[in-house]
């Protein structure tokens, strides 16, 4: 049996319950295969064909390459994002912090955001459409230093029809602009160097370290580069928002109050880690 099969395979790397969705998965969006389908015996009707790019699919998987990457999507916001290898593959977490920029952006006729570091466009085209809904009209920005990543964010835009204008942006290197924001967010390259050694696999080989890792000794780099410019181009009251590495919450926190930031607040996600900071230019 295919489905069985699958398991087998997939359990050399994956525990039962992740194997078992995944070969579910796996047949439900590569082949229109539901378990209705496999338990009356369908899946043995593949064609040669789509055996052999069944075969191609496990084997990617048993390489522990991420299923988003073997699909080439990852649904995030009830929208479905283009990924592959070059781009951070969004997480469900980072959901919540897309729905804190959209709240405050919600308090602003007209506002003006920017996404720093915006891998595959997620946190800017959803706050971008999800506004539209709304009914504001926002100014939408998204930087990127990857041009791979850049490339895939505007594929991402053009498909889901969201209004928002694409920069190549070096933010710890370039000369930034100047224009005023209202919003400033970002989910930037957070985990420690040391910290890879006890990530999974399916991360550090196929995820672009580029949007992964900071240096062990200056965790905060990125933060307090945007903190920087974010207290520079942001209108008073306007806000910077972040998704941070949990063991550096309080670091960040005590950061962005020493600039001067008011309203400083740590949240935790879904699973109750600390996850977002957020603060307000006096």
């Amino acid at each position: 049996m295919i489905y069985r099969s699958i398991i087998n395979r997939l359990q050399k790397i994956y525990d039962t319950g992740e194997a078992k969705a995944l070969a579910r998965i796996v047949l439900e969006e590569c082949f229109g295969l539901t378990m209705t389908d496999v338990i009356c015996g369908k899946a043995s009707e593949l064609t040669e064909e789509q055996q052999q790019e069944l075969e191609k699919v496990v084997s990617r998987l048993e390489n522990s390459e991420p299923l988003q990457y073997v699909l080439g999507y990852a649904d995030f916001y009830s929208y479905r994002f283009d990924v592959a290898p070059g781009v951070l593959i969004p997480r469900p977490e980072t959901e919540e912090l897309v729905e804190k920029v959209i709240a405050e952006a919600a308090r602003y006729d007209s506002p003006h955001i920017l996404d720093i570091g915006t891998g595959s466009g997620c946190i800017a085209i959803t706050t971008a459409l999800e506004l539209a809904k709304a009914g504001v009209s926002a100014d939408v920005e998204a930087w990127d230093v990857s041009a791979d990543a850049l490339a895939i964010a505007r594929q991402n835009a053009q498909k889901l029809h969201a209004d928002v204008r694409f920069c190549g942006v070096d933010v710890l290197n370039d000369c930034l602009s100047k224009e005023k924001k209202d919003i400033i967010v970002s989910n930037p390259p957070y985990i420690c160097e040391s910290e890879a050694s006890e990530m999974e696999r399916n991360v550090t080989d196929y995820e672009p370290r580029l949007a992964l890792f900071v240096p062990d000794n200056d965790p905060l780099l990125f933060y307090r580069r945007i903190a920087l410019y974010a207290a520079e181009v942001l209108n008073d009251g306007g806000m910077v928002m972040f998704e941070i590495n949990r063991e550096y919450g309080h670091e960040t926190c005590a950061m962005l109050s020493d600039m001067g930031f008011c309203d400083v607040m740590l949240i935790e996600d879904q699973f109750s880690n600390p996850r977002i900071v957020t603060a307000r230019k006096a």
